[in-house]
């Protein structure tokens, strides 16, 4: 099952703490993430893996980022 934050047009620290609080709720799983600024792309990956969640593919689509987020 897979679970889906939008985060696009939000500053940090706010796709960071909503992709926090989804893997809090979800546990495990697949969490696709979309932000739109490098430093999103950035920090989201890093809080990610510092929860013990893996960042297995991050992709451009348009001026978005998709990252795809497993544990």
């Amino acid at each position: 099952m897979s679970s889906l934050v939008d985060a696009r047009g939000l500053s940090c620290p706010q796709p960071v703490l909503l992709t926090l609080n989804e893997m809090k709720k979800t546990g495990r799983g697949r969490i696709e993430v979309l932000v739109n600024t490098d430093t999103a792309r950035e920090n989201v990956a890093r809080a990610a893996e510092a929860q013990g969640w893996t960042t297995r593919d991050i992709s451009l689509e348009g001026f978005d980022y998709r990252l795809i987020l497993e544990k």
